[in-house]
Protein backbone atom coordinates (compact mmCIF):
# COMPACT_ATOMS: atom_id res chain seq x y z
CA UNK A 1 0.00 0.00 0.00
CA UNK A 2 1.31 3.23 -1.09
CA UNK A 3 1.67 6.35 1.38
CA UNK A 4 1.27 9.36 -0.02
CA UNK A 5 3.83 11.25 2.44
CA UNK A 6 6.60 8.91 1.55
CA UNK A 7 5.72 9.26 -2.19
CA UNK A 8 5.66 13.13 -2.02
CA UNK A 9 9.43 12.68 -0.14
CA UNK A 10 10.70 10.36 -3.27
CA UNK A 11 9.52 12.66 -5.79
CA UNK A 12 10.21 15.73 -4.14
CA UNK A 13 6.73 16.67 -3.77
CA UNK A 14 7.02 17.23 -0.29
CA UNK A 15 9.58 20.43 -0.96
CA UNK A 16 7.33 21.63 -3.99
CA UNK A 17 4.25 21.81 -2.23
CA UNK A 18 6.56 23.77 1.24
CA UNK A 19 8.11 26.24 -1.87
CA UNK A 20 4.27 26.84 -3.17
CA UNK A 21 3.30 27.87 -0.40
CA UNK A 22 5.79 30.48 1.14
CA UNK A 23 5.83 31.52 -2.62
CA UNK A 24 1.57 32.33 -2.12
CA UNK A 25 2.81 33.99 1.32
CA UNK A 26 3.99 36.66 -0.66
CA UNK A 27 0.73 37.67 -1.84
CA UNK A 28 0.39 39.44 1.74
CA UNK A 29 3.22 41.88 0.99
CA UNK A 30 1.55 42.66 -2.49
CA UNK A 31 -2.12 43.75 -0.87
CA UNK A 32 -3.61 46.77 -2.48
CA UNK A 33 -3.44 48.20 1.03
CA UNK A 34 -0.19 47.68 2.01
CA UNK A 35 2.06 50.56 1.21
CA UNK A 36 4.12 50.02 -2.45
CA UNK A 37 7.01 51.81 -1.72
CA UNK A 38 10.54 50.09 -2.14
CA UNK A 39 11.14 50.30 2.21
CA UNK A 40 8.52 49.03 3.05
CA UNK A 41 8.04 46.19 0.29
CA UNK A 42 11.67 45.21 1.50
CA UNK A 43 10.59 44.93 4.30
CA UNK A 44 7.99 42.82 3.93
CA UNK A 45 10.27 40.55 1.96
CA UNK A 46 13.12 40.28 5.28
CA UNK A 47 9.78 40.13 7.63
CA UNK A 48 8.96 36.43 5.41
CA UNK A 49 12.84 35.35 5.83
CA UNK A 50 12.22 35.52 9.29
CA UNK A 51 8.82 33.98 9.68
CA UNK A 52 10.45 30.99 7.48
CA UNK A 53 13.79 30.70 9.88
CA UNK A 54 10.67 30.79 13.10
CA UNK A 55 8.63 28.23 11.14
CA UNK A 56 11.33 25.96 10.61
CA UNK A 57 12.61 25.77 14.34
CA UNK A 58 8.94 25.38 15.79
CA UNK A 59 7.52 22.70 13.32
CA UNK A 60 10.72 21.15 12.23
CA UNK A 61 13.62 20.92 14.45
CA UNK A 62 11.51 21.04 17.98
CA UNK A 63 8.24 19.63 16.31
CA UNK A 64 8.23 16.40 18.91
CA UNK A 65 5.74 16.87 21.63
CA UNK A 66 7.52 13.82 22.95
CA UNK A 67 10.85 15.85 23.82
CA UNK A 68 9.84 19.19 24.06
CA UNK A 69 12.12 21.78 24.06
CA UNK A 70 12.04 25.28 24.47
CA UNK A 71 12.55 28.31 21.42
CA UNK A 72 11.93 32.05 21.18
CA UNK A 73 9.12 32.54 18.94
CA UNK A 74 9.65 36.38 18.83
CA UNK A 75 13.07 37.88 19.50
CA UNK A 76 15.48 40.80 17.83
CA UNK A 77 15.09 39.85 14.42
CA UNK A 78 12.10 37.58 14.24
CA UNK A 79 9.25 39.88 15.29
CA UNK A 80 5.65 38.82 15.27
CA UNK A 81 2.52 40.72 15.20
CA UNK A 82 3.50 43.65 17.71
CA UNK A 83 6.03 41.36 19.73
CA UNK A 84 7.40 43.60 22.60
CA UNK A 85 10.62 44.67 23.21
CA UNK A 86 10.31 44.22 26.78
CA UNK A 87 9.96 40.48 26.71
CA UNK A 88 11.55 37.21 26.19
CA UNK A 89 9.43 34.93 25.17
CA UNK A 90 9.37 30.95 25.16
CA UNK A 91 7.45 28.07 23.15
CA UNK A 92 7.34 24.70 23.41
CA UNK A 93 5.45 22.20 21.78
CA UNK A 94 3.46 20.20 23.44
CA UNK A 95 0.97 17.57 23.55
CA UNK A 96 -2.26 17.03 25.44
CA UNK A 97 -2.15 13.32 25.61
CA UNK A 98 1.11 13.44 27.73
CA UNK A 99 1.46 15.70 31.35
CA UNK A 100 4.28 17.94 31.71
CA UNK A 101 6.94 19.13 34.33
CA UNK A 102 8.14 22.88 33.78
CA UNK A 103 11.10 23.84 36.70
CA UNK A 104 13.28 26.40 37.23
CA UNK A 105 14.12 29.23 39.08
CA UNK A 106 11.79 32.60 38.94
CA UNK A 107 14.20 35.27 38.52
CA UNK A 108 13.77 38.96 38.75
CA UNK A 109 11.86 40.03 35.60
CA UNK A 110 8.99 41.87 36.29
CA UNK A 111 6.21 39.85 35.10
CA UNK A 112 6.16 36.13 34.35
CA UNK A 113 3.00 34.39 32.86
CA UNK A 114 2.55 30.88 31.53
CA UNK A 115 -0.04 29.58 29.34
CA UNK A 116 -1.25 26.53 27.30
CA UNK A 117 -2.46 27.02 23.91
CA UNK A 118 -4.62 25.32 20.83
CA UNK A 119 -4.96 25.48 17.45
CA UNK A 120 -2.35 28.33 16.61
CA UNK A 121 -1.08 30.22 13.22
CA UNK A 122 -0.07 26.69 11.23
CA UNK A 123 -3.06 25.20 12.47
CA UNK A 124 -5.87 27.74 11.46
CA UNK A 125 -5.85 29.90 8.27
CA UNK A 126 -7.46 32.73 10.65
CA UNK A 127 -4.72 31.96 13.70
CA UNK A 128 -7.57 31.26 16.20
CA UNK A 129 -5.17 30.25 18.86
CA UNK A 130 -7.17 28.99 22.26
CA UNK A 131 -6.27 29.73 25.45
CA UNK A 132 -6.81 26.57 27.59
CA UNK A 133 -4.91 27.35 30.69
CA UNK A 134 -3.13 30.62 32.58
CA UNK A 135 -1.05 30.89 35.68
CA UNK A 136 1.10 33.79 36.74
CA UNK A 137 4.35 33.58 38.67
CA UNK A 138 2.62 35.77 41.27
CA UNK A 139 -0.53 32.80 41.96
CA UNK A 140 2.25 30.24 42.01
CA UNK A 141 4.24 28.27 44.97
CA UNK A 142 7.93 29.35 45.11
CA UNK A 143 10.93 28.00 48.04
CA UNK A 144 12.49 30.52 49.48
CA UNK A 145 15.12 31.10 46.38
CA UNK A 146 12.84 31.31 43.94
CA UNK A 147 12.46 27.80 42.65
CA UNK A 148 9.34 26.37 41.56
CA UNK A 149 7.63 23.22 39.24
CA UNK A 150 4.39 23.21 36.98
CA UNK A 151 2.86 20.53 36.08
CA UNK A 152 0.66 20.16 33.12
CA UNK A 153 -1.94 18.11 32.81
CA UNK A 154 -5.44 17.56 31.67
CA UNK A 155 -6.65 16.61 35.34
CA UNK A 156 -4.91 18.25 38.36
CA UNK A 157 -2.05 15.89 39.81
CA UNK A 158 -2.33 14.09 42.62
CA UNK A 159 0.67 16.05 44.31
CA UNK A 160 4.51 15.06 44.00
CA UNK A 161 5.71 14.10 47.69
CA UNK A 162 8.02 17.65 48.69
CA UNK A 163 6.80 19.87 45.55
CA UNK A 164 4.62 22.95 45.68
CA UNK A 165 1.30 22.07 43.75
CA UNK A 166 1.29 24.16 40.86
CA UNK A 167 -1.06 23.31 38.22
CA UNK A 168 -1.34 24.48 34.57
CA UNK A 169 -4.63 23.03 32.81
CA UNK A 170 -4.40 21.38 28.98
CA UNK A 171 -7.24 20.02 26.58
CA UNK A 172 -7.03 16.73 24.78
CA UNK A 173 -6.33 19.70 21.55
CA UNK A 174 -3.57 21.37 23.90
CA UNK A 175 -0.10 22.26 21.73
CA UNK A 176 1.66 24.49 22.84
CA UNK A 177 3.34 26.29 25.97
CA UNK A 178 4.00 30.00 25.82
CA UNK A 179 6.17 31.53 28.20
CA UNK A 180 5.75 35.61 28.41
CA UNK A 181 8.76 37.31 31.16
CA UNK A 182 8.64 40.79 31.09
CA UNK A 183 11.40 43.11 32.13
CA UNK A 184 11.16 46.88 32.83
CA UNK A 185 15.22 46.89 32.83
CA UNK A 186 17.07 44.00 31.27
CA UNK A 187 20.23 45.86 32.19
CA UNK A 188 19.88 44.68 35.95
CA UNK A 189 16.79 42.25 35.96
CA UNK A 190 17.53 38.40 35.89
CA UNK A 191 15.55 36.04 33.34
CA UNK A 192 14.01 33.05 34.82
CA UNK A 193 15.78 29.90 33.95
CA UNK A 194 13.20 27.54 33.01
CA UNK A 195 13.04 23.70 31.54
CA UNK A 196 10.72 20.94 30.57
CA UNK A 197 10.14 17.69 30.39
CA UNK A 198 7.75 15.18 29.22
CA UNK A 199 6.34 13.04 32.23
CA UNK A 200 4.86 10.15 30.15
CA UNK A 201 1.72 9.04 28.91
CA UNK A 202 -0.36 5.80 28.70
CA UNK A 203 -0.07 2.84 26.51
CA UNK A 204 -1.43 4.31 23.65
CA UNK A 205 0.99 7.26 23.69
CA UNK A 206 3.81 6.20 25.56
CA UNK A 207 7.03 7.45 23.70
CA UNK A 208 10.48 5.55 23.70
CA UNK A 209 13.21 6.70 25.44
CA UNK A 210 15.20 8.29 23.39
CA UNK A 211 14.01 10.16 19.56
CA UNK A 212 13.87 7.92 16.92
CA UNK A 213 15.81 8.55 12.86
CA UNK A 214 14.15 10.95 11.15
CA UNK A 215 11.27 9.78 9.93
CA UNK A 216 10.02 10.61 5.99
CA UNK A 217 6.39 11.16 6.44
CA UNK A 218 6.41 13.24 9.73
CA UNK A 219 9.20 15.46 7.84
CA UNK A 220 6.77 15.90 5.17
CA UNK A 221 3.64 16.81 7.51
CA UNK A 222 6.31 19.33 9.48
CA UNK A 223 7.30 20.93 5.96
CA UNK A 224 3.58 21.68 5.10
CA UNK A 225 2.73 22.93 8.97
CA UNK A 226 5.55 25.33 8.81
CA UNK A 227 4.93 26.87 5.34
CA UNK A 228 0.90 27.06 6.41
CA UNK A 229 2.61 29.25 9.35
CA UNK A 230 4.54 31.78 7.33
CA UNK A 231 1.64 32.14 4.86
CA UNK A 232 -1.25 32.10 7.65
CA UNK A 233 1.09 33.90 10.23
CA UNK A 234 1.32 37.42 7.38
CA UNK A 235 -2.18 36.78 6.65
CA UNK A 236 -3.33 37.72 10.35
CA UNK A 237 -1.19 40.44 10.59
CA UNK A 238 -2.16 41.59 7.03
CA UNK A 239 -5.64 42.04 8.04
CA UNK A 240 -4.85 43.71 11.16
CA UNK A 241 -3.12 46.51 9.68
CA UNK A 242 -5.60 46.69 7.46
CA UNK A 243 -8.54 46.51 9.94
CA UNK A 244 -5.98 49.36 11.77
CA UNK A 245 -6.30 51.42 8.64
CA UNK A 246 -10.25 51.86 8.66
CA UNK A 247 -9.71 53.92 12.15
CA UNK A 248 -8.37 57.12 12.48
CA UNK A 249 -4.55 57.84 11.67
CA UNK A 250 -2.74 57.80 15.37
CA UNK A 251 -5.46 56.80 17.30
CA UNK A 252 -5.33 54.43 20.11
CA UNK A 253 -8.99 53.22 20.66
CA UNK A 254 -10.06 50.32 23.24
CA UNK A 255 -10.67 47.57 20.61
CA UNK A 256 -12.58 44.43 21.79
CA UNK A 257 -9.74 42.27 23.79
CA UNK A 258 -11.48 39.09 21.95
CA UNK A 259 -9.70 40.07 18.64
CA UNK A 260 -6.10 39.75 20.66
CA UNK A 261 -7.25 36.94 22.60
CA UNK A 262 -8.39 34.91 19.77
CA UNK A 263 -4.77 34.95 18.27
CA UNK A 264 -2.76 34.03 21.36
CA UNK A 265 -2.82 37.18 23.57
CA UNK A 266 -1.88 37.15 27.06
CA UNK A 267 -5.47 37.03 28.87
CA UNK A 268 -3.74 39.22 31.74
CA UNK A 269 -2.80 42.32 29.24
CA UNK A 270 -4.83 44.56 27.82
CA UNK A 271 -4.25 45.83 24.43
CA UNK A 272 -4.09 48.84 21.93
CA UNK A 273 -3.31 48.71 18.77
CA UNK A 274 -2.83 51.94 15.71
CA UNK A 275 -1.76 52.99 12.82
CA UNK A 276 0.14 55.65 12.37
CA UNK A 277 1.83 57.90 9.73
CA UNK A 278 3.92 61.46 10.60
CA UNK A 279 5.36 63.90 8.39
CA UNK A 280 8.73 64.75 8.23
CA UNK A 281 7.76 68.27 10.59
CA UNK A 282 5.04 66.40 12.67
CA UNK A 283 5.45 64.24 16.21
CA UNK A 284 2.40 62.06 17.58
CA UNK A 285 2.05 63.05 21.46
CA UNK A 286 0.69 59.86 23.33
CA UNK A 287 -0.97 61.41 26.91
CA UNK A 288 -2.56 60.05 30.00
CA UNK A 289 -4.29 61.45 32.67
CA UNK A 290 -1.98 59.71 34.97
CA UNK A 291 0.65 56.63 35.22
CA UNK A 292 -1.83 53.62 34.36
CA UNK A 293 -2.34 51.37 37.80
CA UNK A 294 -1.00 48.16 36.39
CA UNK A 295 1.95 45.42 37.13
CA UNK A 296 3.52 46.80 33.94
CA UNK A 297 3.09 49.21 31.18
CA UNK A 298 4.81 49.99 27.98
CA UNK A 299 4.46 51.85 24.55
CA UNK A 300 6.08 50.51 21.14
CA UNK A 301 6.14 51.97 17.47
CA UNK A 302 6.19 49.60 15.18
CA UNK A 303 6.36 48.62 11.19
CA UNK A 304 3.58 48.47 8.91
CA UNK A 305 4.05 44.37 9.02
CA UNK A 306 3.47 44.40 13.22
CA UNK A 307 7.05 44.45 13.71
CA UNK A 308 9.01 46.21 16.67
CA UNK A 309 10.96 48.53 15.50
CA UNK A 310 14.68 48.10 15.67
CA UNK A 311 15.08 48.21 19.55
CA UNK A 312 18.70 47.44 19.29
CA UNK A 313 20.15 50.28 17.92
CA UNK A 314 17.21 52.99 18.43
CA UNK A 315 14.54 54.70 21.44
CA UNK A 316 11.72 52.61 19.57
CA UNK A 317 9.64 51.86 23.48
CA UNK A 318 9.17 53.23 26.69
CA UNK A 319 7.89 51.76 29.88
CA UNK A 320 7.46 52.50 33.88
CA UNK A 321 11.37 52.36 34.43
CA UNK A 322 12.91 54.18 30.92
CA UNK A 323 9.57 56.72 30.80
CA UNK A 324 9.50 60.03 33.19
CA UNK A 325 6.47 61.23 34.23
CA UNK A 326 5.25 64.70 34.38
CA UNK A 327 5.58 66.65 37.68
CA UNK A 328 1.19 66.42 38.24
CA UNK A 329 1.21 62.35 37.65
CA UNK A 330 0.08 62.66 34.08
CA UNK A 331 2.04 60.99 31.27
CA UNK A 332 3.42 62.54 28.04
CA UNK A 333 4.95 60.26 24.68
CA UNK A 334 6.52 61.78 21.76
CA UNK A 335 6.94 60.11 18.77
CA UNK A 336 8.63 61.97 15.74
CA UNK A 337 11.15 61.25 12.42
CA UNK A 338 14.36 61.70 14.72
CA UNK A 339 15.37 62.84 18.02
CA UNK A 340 17.08 65.63 18.18
CA UNK A 341 20.65 67.10 19.61
CA UNK A 342 21.59 69.93 21.08
CA UNK A 343 18.89 72.09 22.44
CA UNK A 344 16.12 70.48 20.14
CA UNK A 345 13.41 68.68 21.44
CA UNK A 346 15.41 65.46 22.37
CA UNK A 347 17.05 67.18 25.41
CA UNK A 348 13.87 68.66 25.94
CA UNK A 349 11.49 65.94 26.65
CA UNK A 350 12.58 62.23 28.17
CA UNK A 351 9.75 60.15 26.61
CA UNK A 352 11.31 60.62 22.72
CA UNK A 353 10.24 57.68 20.77
CA UNK A 354 12.02 57.50 17.17
CA UNK A 355 10.29 56.16 13.48
CA UNK A 356 13.77 54.51 13.20
CA UNK A 357 13.13 55.77 9.21
CA UNK A 358 9.70 55.19 8.94
CA UNK A 359 7.07 57.41 7.82
CA UNK A 360 4.06 55.05 8.84
CA UNK A 361 3.31 51.67 10.57
CA UNK A 362 1.17 50.40 13.45
CA UNK A 363 1.79 50.83 17.37
CA UNK A 364 0.69 49.22 20.58
CA UNK A 365 -0.16 50.14 23.94
CA UNK A 366 -0.09 47.18 26.39
CA UNK A 367 -1.17 46.88 30.41
CA UNK A 368 -0.40 43.79 32.12
CA UNK A 369 -2.46 43.21 35.40
CA UNK A 370 -4.53 46.91 35.11
CA UNK A 371 -6.70 47.51 38.02
CA UNK A 372 -9.48 49.36 36.40
CA UNK A 373 -11.78 49.27 32.98
CA UNK A 374 -8.60 50.87 31.17
CA UNK A 375 -11.76 51.94 28.62
CA UNK A 376 -12.51 55.17 30.86
CA UNK A 377 -8.77 55.76 30.78
CA UNK A 378 -7.28 55.18 27.39
CA UNK A 379 -4.03 57.03 25.89
CA UNK A 380 -5.41 60.48 24.24
CA UNK A 381 -3.21 61.17 21.30
CA UNK A 382 -2.91 64.08 19.09
CA UNK A 383 -0.83 65.02 16.21
CA UNK A 384 1.13 68.42 16.45
CA UNK A 385 3.47 70.58 14.38
CA UNK A 386 7.16 70.69 15.82
CA UNK A 387 6.76 74.33 16.27
CA UNK A 388 3.89 73.51 18.88
CA UNK A 389 5.78 71.49 20.57
CA UNK A 390 8.77 74.18 20.71
CA UNK A 391 5.81 76.67 22.55
CA UNK A 392 4.79 74.41 24.42
CA UNK A 393 8.52 72.85 26.08
CA UNK A 394 10.24 75.81 26.09
CA UNK A 395 11.42 77.89 28.11
CA UNK A 396 12.30 74.69 30.01
CA UNK A 397 14.73 73.66 27.33
CA UNK A 398 15.40 76.56 24.67
CA UNK A 399 13.43 74.14 22.31
CA UNK A 400 14.38 74.69 18.56
CA UNK A 401 12.41 73.26 15.87
CA UNK A 402 14.92 73.78 13.53
CA UNK A 403 17.11 70.95 14.75
CA UNK A 404 14.23 68.25 14.10
CA UNK A 405 13.87 69.17 10.27
CA UNK A 406 14.61 66.88 7.91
Amino acid sequence: MNDPALDSVLSGATWEAFCDTLKRAGQQILRPEAPDDAFNRAEGWRYLSRLIRIALEMHVEYADPRWPGFIQPSHETVKIGGDNPDNLYLSARIDGRYDYRVWGTRGSVSALGFSTKSGGYAANRDGRMECNGFIDAAQMNLDEDGNFELILSQQPPSGRPGKPGNWLPMRADTNQLLVRQTFLDRATEQPARIHIERLGGDAATAAPATPAALDPATLHENLQRAARFVENTARLFADWAQLFQTQEANTLPPRDQAMFQAAGGDPNIFYYHGYWRLAPDEALVIELERSPDCDFWNFQVDNYWMESLDYRYHRVHHNAHTARPNPDGSLTLIVAHRPCSGSGLGAAHPNWLETAGHDLGTMCFRLIGAREPMQRHHPQTRVVKLAELSARYAPADALNPAACSP
